[in-house]
């Protein structure tokens, strides 16, 4: 079922190479079902965001690379880090 959902998906968004689940917005646990559902990327490790929050986010203000990797392993999926076109880097 998680490969159709995530099938069906990427047929909507069949040009778009990349969908970014930004876990500073829509929270932790949306960041999560969004990898469920054709995301293929949970932003970064933010150090410290401030706009966000500043307009009332609740999220956590900056995620280590460890706890960014736990949240992807508990959806099933492997972490990859990869630079800014997507290439990747090293295994988390």
């Amino acid at each position: 079922m998680q490969l159709l959902r995530r099938m069906v998906s990427r047929l909507m968004l069949d040009n778009v190479p990349h969908v970014k689940a930004y876990w500073i917005m829509v929270g932790l646990r949306i960041a999560q079902i969004a990898l469920h559902y054709g995301a293929d990327d949970l932003d970064g490790t933010v150090v410290e965001e401030h706009i966000t929050h500043d307009a009332g986010a609740t999220t956590p203000q900056g995620l280590t690379t460890e706890r960014l990797a736990e949240l992807v392993r508990e959806t099933g999926r492997e972490p990859v880090l990869r630079d800014t076109l997507y290439e990747e880097l090293v295994a988390v």
